[in-house]
């Protein structure tokens, strides 16, 4: 079992005495910030300041063919421009392949991984789920990915706004992918690595990642760490089940006028900004919502839907 570090297995049900508050915001640079984006980037930016911890910045860049050639820093200029500003230096994913090689390697040498032909194609017909076909053939060559032997499988955890997440129970079993046939770092590897290098304690992010993050939680396991804190907020939505997103075209928030939109996402985050706010600098909306959050204040709804016009003009419809 690798050991990144001293800390201990298990997840935290609460900030413990003493410990740094350490959150991060991860866009992935295939466009620009929309309106989903914001809400998260928001939510942690609150969270972690309303637990006067810090709040770190990563570029998420490891699937290099969906990166946009300007999209980070576009995205950097938008975070200042409503006042979400980070701690530290960023971190760049495809700056740090050494590292994600360093830990493949190691869980190489224990036996951990092993080669898979099978595509997604083959995978789906079975069901969605990966079987295991490959687990004991002893691949080796190009052209195949790596698959991480599941040890620690997770059925459950407990969010801290979306409580009890049940996982299948085959789901949370499955073997799956660290490293793609086509030699990129699979995203739920290099995660869990960062996160670790990072020091983070709490997430907060988007509910699409709910289900995934107990395969994270796992994987925090095997490599002997605890696991962050989680907390899953509500998505934005463009219709019922369409989910805003730089893949489906949604629209980029406006850098030169940000107030309308961030008094948006605090009344979508659950809370009732001050009429007062509509006048107010950047500066002065980010520090009422740090004076009022409360996390057990943010919204219980599963799904709000956002209409936005061609120039980013937000419309929050409850569902």
């Amino acid at each position: 079992m690798t050991r990144l570090d001293g800390g201990n297995i298990g997840q935290p049900e609460g900030v413990p005495s003493g410990e740094q508050y350490i959150g991060r915001f991860a866009p992935s640079p295939s466009g620009p910030l929309h309106f989903g984006s914001l809400v998260a980037a928001l939510g942690s930016y609150l969270d972690a300041h309303a637990h006067q911890g810090q709040w770190l910045v990563r570029i998420e860049d490891i699937d290099t063919p969906r990166v946009r050639e300007g999209a980070d820093s576009d995205i950097l200029r938008t975070l200042e421009a409503y006042g979400l500003h980070w701690h530290g230096d960023i971190m760049w994913q495809s700056q740090r392949l050494e590292r994600y090689q360093e830990v493949t390697s190691e869980l190489s040498k224990q036996g951990l991984i092993y080669h898979c032909q099978c595509t997604r194609k083959q995978i789906k017909a079975l069901g969605g789920v990966y079987n295991g076909h490959c687990r004991d053939l002893g691949l080796q060559g190009q052209d195949l990915a790596l698959r991480l032997r599941q040890q620690h499988p997770v059925f459950s955890y407990q969010d801290r706004l979306q409580g009890h997440v049940d996982i299948d129970p085959i789901e949370a079993q499955e073997d799956y992918i660290i490293k793609r046939r086509d030699g990129l770092f699979a995203y739920q590897l290099v995660v869990v690595i960062d996160d670790i290098d990072q020091g983070i304690t709490d997430i907060v992010r988007g509910a699409d990642l709910l289900i995934p993050t107990a395969r994270q939680i796992g994987l925090f396991e095997q490599l002997a760490h605890r696991a962050p804190r989680y907390l899953h907020l509500p998505l934005a939505v463009a219709s019922p089940g369409f989910k805003l997103s730089k893949q489906n075209y949604a629209p980029a928030i406006d850098q030169t006028n940000p107030q309308p939109a961030l008094l948006d996402a605090l009344r979508f985050l659950g809370f009732q900004p001050d009429k007062e706010l509509s006048q107010a600098t950047v500066e002065e909306v980010i520090t009422w919502g740090i004076q009022h959050y409360r996390s057990e204040a943010l919204t219980q709804a599963l799904e709000v839907q956002v209409s936005q016009d061609s120039n980013g003009q937000t419309e929050l419809l409850t569902l």
